[in-house]
């Protein structure tokens, strides 16, 4: 089982790891454009204004340029650790016991603007860049990104579960058989909604029950009965479709 979860836009800052090795990370067939896009950022952050304006962001933000500066040779940490916010507070990485870390390994992995798709413990910088960027030069990050992750996606062996957001799934259609999951609130007439607000932090709750979890479903059915019973409530909404309810 693989389970794709979105980036974030914020990072944590620093690490332990040495600097970035291409050949470090998961999904070595990427490592061309991950080369391309890291020396493009590197050198379009020479020129902070240039970088602000492909970057979408504010002057107050120029910091984000200096890390892009750094790509090559700041330290790395695990790309779960690096990636913040609501939905990566919920996961709660840091919580997970030696056994559950490697689970995570196998079984999460983050779709990245600059890196395609990297793996839960794939030691990565910190950066900045954007689902919807266009870099100078190369063009849009989703246009560098979907004829080369689509094919390795399509490779993945096992069920594949989609958390991405719709920036994100945009880089790659992935196979007809990949499980989505809806984040809903249900009212009081039993009407259903998609919530933003929780969105995150529900999509986290799951990624964490489906990293850890002993058994290793291999159906939809067998994905639902896992979810249930570390209590989120789920239900199957099509042939690779569920609905995750709010409490």
């Amino acid at each position: 089982m693989l389970v794709l979860l979105p980036p974030s836009e914020t990072k944590a800052g620093g690490g332990k790891g040495a600097p970035l090795d291409l050949d470090a990370l998961s999904f070595p067939e990427l490592n061309p454009v991950r080369a391309k896009l890291a020396d493009a950022l590197v050198e379009l952050a020479a020129d902070v204004p240039a970088s602000l304006a492909a970057l979408g962001i504010s002057a107050r933000q120029a910091d984000e340029v200096t890390r892009n500066a750094h790509l090559w040779t700041s330290p790395t940490m695990p790309a779960l650790r690096r990636y913040t916010g609501v939905l990566y507070d919920a996961l709660d990485i840091k919580s997970f016991t030696r056994a559950g870390l490697a689970k995570a390994h196998q079984r999460l992995a983050v779709t990245s603007s600059l890196f395609g798709v990297v793996a839960a413990t794939d030691p990565i910088p910190a950066y900045r860049l954007s689902g919807g960027n266009t870099v100078p030069a190369l063009g849009t990050v989703r246009g560098l990104w979907k004829p080369v992750l689509e094919p390795v996606l399509h490779d993945v062996e096992g069920l594949l579960v989609d958390l991405r957001s719709g920036t994100y799934a945009a880089f790659a259609k992935l196979r007809s058989d990949a499980v989505t999951v809806r984040v809903v609130t249900e009212d009081a007439n039993g009407n259903r909604t998609t919530v933003s607000h929780f969105n995150k932090a529900y999509k986290g709750k799951l990624a964490a029950v489906l990293a850890t979890s002993r058994s290793e479903p291999s159906t939809v059915d067998q994905l639902v009965r896992v979810i249930a019973k570390a209590g989120l409530t789920v239900e199957r909404t099509g042939d690779h479709a569920l609905e995750l309810l709010t409490d």
